[in-house]
């Protein structure tokens, strides 16, 4: 039996459409088998805190960077119920070790992008410890770009202090 015109499109559509659906497939699979970096996370890697007073854009594998480069995720962030600060738990690489008067910064990818944390290892020769419990304490949250533009564009200074009456009050003269 020959196969009409139409059944060969229809078979050719068909493993068209099954060759799709492995690919995607495939592109998932790579995909949740890669999204924690062996380089941050297991038996190669140990946890410090830190806390923030903004940690806007930082969520749950948000990158950790030194020097621009990966070096660990973040593990965890919560709320200090007691300083209303951000925790924030990372997990880095075992070979970073870390002098214990370094800094970490929420740094902006853009304008439009998220974040990440941006560790700035400091002048000490003594390590943050690498058994979990270590914290880095010098920290600067992540800056609020709408109120900074904001405050360009009002001439400088806090562009909440810049209004002294109600504009309601004023006439519309």
């Amino acid at each position: 039996m020959r196969l009409g015109p139409l059944m060969r499109n229809a078979n050719a559509e068909t493993l068209i459409g099954a060759l799709v659906v492995a690919i995607a497939g495939a592109f998932l699979w790579f995909a949740l088998a890669h999204r924690d970096s062996a380089a941050a996370s297991g038996a190669g890697a140990y946890n410090v805190v830190a806390r923030f007073s903004n940690a806007s854009g930082i969520e749950r594998g948000t990158d950790v960077r030194i020097a621009g480069v990966k070096a660990g995720v973040v593990q965890d962030v919560a709320l200090d119920g007691d300083f209303y600060e951000a925790v924030v738990t990372m997990s880095v690489d075992r070979q970073w070790k870390l002098p214990d008067d370094s800094d970490a910064r929420v740094t902006s990818d853009g304008l439009l992008g998220g974040a990440h944390i941006s560790i700035g290892p400091g002048g000490s020769e003594d390590i943050i410890p690498q058994d979990g419990k270590g914290e880095i304490e010098r920290t600067q949250g992540s800056v609020d770009l709408l109120t900074l533009f904001a405050s360009f564009a009002s001439g400088g200074g806090d562009a909440a202090d810049e209004t002294d009456s109600d504009p309601a009050d004023e006439s519309l003269e």
